[in-house]
């Protein structure tokens, strides 16, 4: 088959068997956001990337100085700074971001650095409450605005006025509740940067969300790899299913330039690879096992894919007291991902709420962090409770640590199990580049030629 379509499809206009996932979706009984259905494919070349894009120290060191140190990256939630002095420290390889909450309630962000002699004003990761700015060395001491506050012995420092040593402030911005840096004091909007982001989440709420999980682990590859693992289903099947056939169904990847892509992967259908083809009632048995819950009977007329949304509509009212019932069958159980470059992603979906981010490890080019949010509906009756401690996972740990994870512990096991074996495989591989799908992994390359136009235009050697 992969050779028919090879002679007749030009390349990247070739798709799996069955029906699309638009025409899915627009046979749900609820009709999807408009936006889902908004089909954006482009054909980004078929040429192998090298390996030495995850390898080249050089390569590691022009993304932190061209690309780092010039993109929109959310630092933080705006939960983890609700008061004035209120502060939170993101780091990113060398640069390190000082979020703060000003005494007039204004979200601000200073370049982490003491103006006297460069001592970082917080500690790495650190977050907490400073009524001041103050440097634990000397004891410069700036106001939450980044103004002069105090330096000692300034009868030494006639060549130092308020304003010549103001802290330099970062561009920052908000959007749905995140809190977005720029290192780069001139960066174009955020609203610029998210392109649909804007459009496209507009009623789909995740401000009214608060954080519920919050897991870091430290993972065995170089950053864009750990991204990539998250960026196509094509790994379902021998990743999630030992090589067995599951039910895969068709998966949507759409690219929306300059900086936003999306993939849709839908729940509760057939694979159109299966004969004969599981009934509606296997098909909830299957669903039903899986989440750990009792059997449900099918009721007379329903498709198991609409009794699974309805069951987790249900269930996610009872226990944040809403009503979701006006949710379309996708936007309730379908994995719904939209990556905005260079590594953050978010999933609209009520039964799967997360939110990704991917940072270097500044030790180690082989070596990543992957930070794992489950963002869940506010409370209708109660206020939501403050961002949970981060909970710190190493290579050998497993998600399933993670109570606030549940069964997806597993999942996300198996996600990040092969990424040591690729690490190695990127140096020991005769041929010296990675070949990608044309359609179902995309969005890998769609990264790897961002960074590529970020950091100089051409790819590095090995």
């Amino acid at each position: 088959m992969d050779s028919v379509d090879e002679m007749t499809h030009p390349p990247g206009e070739a798709r799996a068997p069955g029906p699309t996932l638009y025409d899915q979706l627009r046979a749900d009984p609820t009709p999807p956001p408009a936006v889902l259905l908004e089909e954006s494919y482009t054909f980004l070349g078929d040429e192998d990337v090298p390996y030495a894009v995850y390898t080249s120290e050089e390569y590691a060191q022009r993304e932190y100085d061209l690309m780092w140190s010039r993109t929109w990256q959310w630092a933080c939630h705006v939960d983890h700074i609700p008061e004035a002095g209120d502060y939170y420290v993101y780091d990113v390889g060398p640069h390190s971001a000082l979020v703060v909450r000003g005494d007039d309630g204004k979200i601000r962000a200073f370049y982490n650095a003491c103006m006297h002699r460069g001592t970082q004003l917080k500690p790495p990761g650190s977050c907490g409450f400073s009524n001041t700015l103050r440097c634990p060395f000397h004891g410069w001491d700036w106001h939450l605005d980044g103004s002069f506050k105090e330096r000692p012995g300034a009868w030494d420092f006639p060549h130092v006025d308020d304003e010549s040593h103001r802290l330099p402030q970062l561009s920052v911005d908000v959007w749905e509740g995140f809190v977005f840096i720029n290192f780069d004091p001139d960066a174009a909007p955020l609203a610029e940067h998210l392109g649909v982001m804007t459009r496209h989440w507009a009623d789909w709420g995740l401000a009214d969300r608060y954080i519920e999980t919050h897991v870091r682990k430290r993972l065995p590859c170089n950053w864009k790899a750990a991204a990539e693992a998250f960026l196509e289903a094509y790994h379902v099947r021998e990743t999630h299913g030992s090589g067995q056939l599951g039910d895969e169904v068709t998966t949507a990847y759409d690219i929306f330039p300059p900086n936003v892509t999306r993939f849709i992967h839908t729940t509760g259908l057939n694979s159109p690879l299966r004969d004969p083809q599981l009934t509606e009632a296997e098909l909830l048995a299957r669903a039903t096992r899986r989440r750990g819950t009792t059997a449900i009977e099918l009721p007379d007329g329903m498709r198991a894919r609409d009794v699974m949304a309805s069951l987790v509509q249900r269930q996610m009212g009872e226990t944040y007291g809403r009503d979701f019932s006006h949710l379309s069958q996708s936007m309730t159980i379908d994995s719904i991902e939209y990556f905005v470059f260079p590594n953050m992603f978010f999933f609209p979906g009520l039964q799967l709420p997360m939110v990704y981010r991917f940072r270097p490890d500044p030790t180690s080019i082989d070596h990543s962090y992957f930070d794992l949010l489950i963002m869940r509906p506010r409370p209708a009756d109660r206020p939501a409770p403050p961002p949970p401690t981060v909970m710190e996972l190493d290579i050998d740990d497993s998600y399933t640590l993670a109570e606030g994870l549940g069964q997806l512990g597993r999942v996300y096991d198996e996600d990040t199990a092969n990424l040591a074996a690729q690490t190695r495989g990127f140096r020991s591989s005769r041929k010296r580049g990675q070949t990608l799908g044309n359609y179902q992994e995309v969005r890998a390359r769609f990264l790897q030629l961002r960074v590529r136009e970020h950091v100089g235009g051409s790819w590095p050697t090995d």
